[in-house]
């Protein structure tokens, strides 16, 4: 007997943010369980056309973000499929107004960022301009996630014992302290929402991994040869 459909999405989705979790460490997302609701939502077909407060220029500019951290090789990459809208999306869908304005915000600081790196903005930096930056952002929002959970741990801690709550001391770079209420890395929450984009669009889903459509047999161990692709889970 199969599910039916709507039960069947919802899996599907459940499905893509535990693995998109498990690639970023296993912590929660920004959005939270509104995220399963958003996706409900039709994907944009278009990059064209503004989404909430995004205009389309902010749409391209997502777009090349993700990109970066998805790029076209053997298969498309995120610009193909329409990560940047999706993103917009969830944020406008999904988000608190504060956490709505970091990740703008967060879009202003990454430009200028690569203005004061490399004296351009970002939509005209070169493909390994974007990518260093990139690759020292995520360092910058690893470092700070960090330090949040160790406070949150820390915090947890100390209300179970009934001691006063700790800040957690931040590593160089960061904030000089790191309290359990701080808000996500701008950085970090860009990063999930590429992921997730790109893994539960069709072009991820089916070309950037294996997808069989069930049902089909059962194969309880199958051989594995390092560098293949995931299998996709039942849409």
């Amino acid at each position: 007997m199969t599910a039916p459909e709507d039960t069947r999405g919802v899996i599907h989705r459940r499905e893509a943010i535990r693995r998109v979790g498990l690639m970023l460490g296993g912590v929660s997302f920004v959005g939270g369980s509104a995220l399963l609701t958003a996706c409900e939502r039709q994907r944009p077909t278009t990059n064209n056309t503004s989404i909430g407060e995004f205009t389309p220029q902010d749409i391209a500019f997502l777009d090349e973000v993700a990109e970066t951290l998805l790029p076209e090789t053997k298969t498309p990459g995120a610009k193909a499929a329409k990560t940047g809208a999706f993103m917009a999306l969830m944020v406008t869908d999904t988000y608190e107004p504060k956490d709505q304005q970091i990740f703008r915000e967060g879009m202003i600081k990454l430009n200028d960022a690569c203005r004061e790196a490399n004296g351009v903005g970002f939509m005209t930096a070169t493909p390994q301009q974007r990518l260093a930056l990139l690759e020292q952002l995520d360092r910058e929002q690893k470092t700070y996630t960090d330090a949040r959970d160790a406070a949150r741990r820390e915090s947890r801690a100390s209300a179970e014992e009934h001691l006063p709550d700790q800040r957690q001391e931040a590593a160089p770079g960061t904030p000089t302290t790191i309290t359990a209420d701080a808000p996500a890395h701008y950085f970090r929450m860009m990063k999930e929402l590429a992921l997730l984009g790109y893994f539960t669009s069709e072009i991820g889903y089916t070309q950037a991994q294996r997808y069989v459509e069930s049902p089909g047999r059962f194969d309880p161990c199958v051989p594995y040869t390092p560098g293949e692709k995931a299998w996709a889970p039942h849409a």
